[in-house]
């Protein structure tokens, strides 16, 4: 199986005129087609690792899939580096028979960098997607002091930044402050499809009363995935973009930024977030 870190000998200069060789430790980046039935849909950069999670909560951000019946099947298809070993780099998505091929086709092949989850869209318009589920608000509130703590308890579980430092982090949290998942890889969007994916497979759409938490920026890509999800409240420790807090105040999610332990700023929807709840037993 492909590895998810890769050991080179790099040399090492600082200012004062020191110089060595040592070994670093990378995280690995390989490209992964995904198929749909035989037919190819998509390339993107990613992590390896979680493949299935990533092909799955993929097609969730895409409007693909809502459930866990419209994935029957999943399977690593033939392909070989040049000493003739797997690479585990091609998947193929069985849709179920009531799932409808994208409105665009296949024919878009799009490509997808690990910056970028929507690169290969044409408009801003098409990445509007609806989603099967309406974020109303949740019977339960959310403590913020629950909140402020996600990015450390996101932050402990972070194996692959420890070895590499180059890894993106995305966590989803239940309204008490339990971690039900955590993936990790170079792209922030890919770490968020894998908890999306994982969900799915799970049988867990739509995801109320739980918080993504990201180790990033709040993108509009991040608030697309986090709402096709159903999934209500969406934290990062860094800025969101002026056009994800409008998807968010539109979709009904809570978006919260620069979460950093201490304080939050709230940018939509508010009225999720109890500043009087006493923290859960």
């Amino acid at each position: 199986m492909t590895r998810k870190t890769q050991r080179l000998r790099i040399r090492k200069l600082d200012r004062e005129g020191g110089a060595g060789v040592r070994e670093d430790v990378l995280a690995a980046e390989e490209p992964l087609q995904i198929l749909l039935g035989n037919k190819p849909f998509t390339i993107t950069m990613r992590t390896p690792g979680d493949d299935f999670d990533l092909v799955a909560g993929f097609l969730v951000g895409e409007g693909v899939i809502h459930h866990k019946e419209d994935l029957p099947s999943m399977r690593f298809c033939a392909g070989e580096d040049e000493q003739g070993r797997q690479t585990y780099n091609v998947v193929q998505a069985d849709l179920a028979p009531h799932v409808p091929l994208p409105d665009e086709g296949l024919e878009r092949h799009i490509y997808t960098t690990s910056a970028c989850g929507i690169c290969g869209t044409a408009s801003i318009d098409a990445v509007r997607k609806k989603s099967t589920f309406e974020l109303e608000k949740e019977p339960e509130s959310l403590a913020l002091d629950v909140l402020l703590d996600l990015p450390q308890k996101l932050r402990e579980h972070q194996d692959i930044f420890d070895s590499t430092g180059g890894v993106h982090a995305a966590g989803l949290f239940d309204f008490s402050g339990n971690l039900l998942c955590l993936r990790e890889d170079v792209g922030r969007h890919n770490a968020v499809d894998k908890v999306v994916g994982w969900a799915l497979r799970e049988g867990k759409l739509p995801l109320a009363n739980t918080v993504l938490q990201v180790s990033g920026r709040a993108s509009f890509e991040l608030v697309q995935k986090a709402a096709m999800a159903g999934i209500p409240v969406l934290a990062a420790v860094s800025a969101p973009s002026h056009l994800a807090v409008e998807l968010a105040r539109e979709s009904g999610l809570t978006l919260a930024g620069f979460s950093r332990g201490k304080s939050v700023n709230i940018y939509s929807h508010s009225e999720r977030i109890d500043t009087r709840a006493p923290l859960p037993a």
